[in-house]
């Protein structure tokens, strides 16, 4: 078992960039530690899970499906967020139904929790432009999201400006460096963590003027819900498929999908410029929880599944209790 250690300023490598490891990396940077942070790829991260993450920070809804730890983990990494990036949107996340997936929706509403429902007047209030479009609607007002491509590179600002250094275009494992090692190369972590697997999360950017959404709207689907995610300038995230393989690409029946769900939020998409296909592999355990694994003197962070954005700082803190206090969360880490 690795020996924890209350010397802030030990030495930490971290392997991966993403959102796992960036989080790891600030974290322990803050606390004192000497970080490098080694990442394979280039600055820009586009090969990373990351660059084709939707960025939600949802809880309350993802409790409909996840497991309690994630709604847990997910409303305390909800605190980090607030505390280390105060400017991260808070403006909540809407959940709407069309008529024939009335069952859905309520199953939806009993499945969760933290939520509201909203009157048709009272959601056009909030979303002018889904006026007249839903009877009504769930509310979760304490959510937030992030738009990945943006916040990622200003985690790597902070961790730098916390002491830390990060090097791209490092291709290394945990074999390869000496000292305490955290692994967050999710998928590529294969070679120690065998039982991984890849599950496709297919996105579609579009741009248009004619709608202004200020949160996440999720619809409800037959097999499963699709979301808007509004980013800047005039552009939305469509998703989330989770797709039982590894390929890369979109399919043309998930495309058809993606681009149908946002024409039944609003019309209005059906004009919208398509300025993207794109899709990631996320890194995901049979169960699809994640996993802190504490082995052979290394700390491997890994099987976030599709809630990377929403639980990368719980793990971080998680981790950095551990090493400095040798506090262990029994749902969550794993010691050999």
């Amino acid at each position: 078992m690795l020996q924890t250690t209350n010397r802030p300023d030990s030495p930490v490598s971290i392997i991966g960039a993403g959102i796992a490891g960036a989080w790891q990396a600030l974290l322990f940077a803050q606390a004192g530690h000497s970080v490098t942070l080694h990442e394979r790829g280039d600055a820009a991260m586009t090969a990373s899970t990351s660059h084709w993450a939707g960025g939600m920070l949802a809880p309350w809804c993802e409790a409909e499906v996840a497991e309690p730890v994630i709604s847990r983990l997910g409303q305390r990494s909800l605190d980090i967020w607030r505390r280390e990036l105060p400017d991260t949107p808070f403006n909540g996340s809407l959940v709407v139904a069309h008529p024939r997936e009335r069952n859905d929706f309520e199953r939806f509403a009993r499945m969760t929790e933290g939520h509201r429902r909203l009157d048709a007047a009272a959601l056009a209030a909030l979303e002018p432009s889904l006026e007249g479009r839903f009877r009504d609607a769930l509310f979760f007002p304490t959510e937030g999201h992030v738009e990945p491509r943006r916040v990622l590179p200003k985690l790597h600002e902070r961790i730098v400006a916390a002491g830390g250094t990060i090097r791209f275009g490092s291709d290394v494992t945990a074999q390869d460096l000496d000292g305490l090692v955290i692994d967050c190369r999710g998928l590529s972590a294969r070679d120690t963590q065998p039982d991984l697997r890849g599950v496709k999360g297919e996105m579609i950017l579009i741009e248009t003027s004619e709608v202004q959404l200020s949160r996440p709207v999720r619809l409800i689907h037959p097999r499963w819900p699709l979301y808007v995610i509004p980013r800047e300038d005039h552009l939305f995230m469509l998703g989330a498929t989770s797709i039982e393989a590894e390929d890369t690409g979109v399919s043309v029946r998930s495309a058809l999908e993606l681009l149908g769900a946002a024409y039944a939020v609003h019309p209005a998409f059906g004009e919208a410029r398509v300025v993207e296909f794109g899709s990631g592999l996320r890194p995901a355990f049979p169960d699809n929880l994640p996993r802190i694994g504490v082995r052979g003197g290394k700390i491997r962070v890994n099987g976030l599944y599709r809630h990377g954005f929403l639980l990368a700082p719980a793990l971080a803190e998680l981790t950095l209790a551990y090493v400095e206090r040798g506090q262990i969360d029994n749902e969550v880490m794993q010691c050999a």
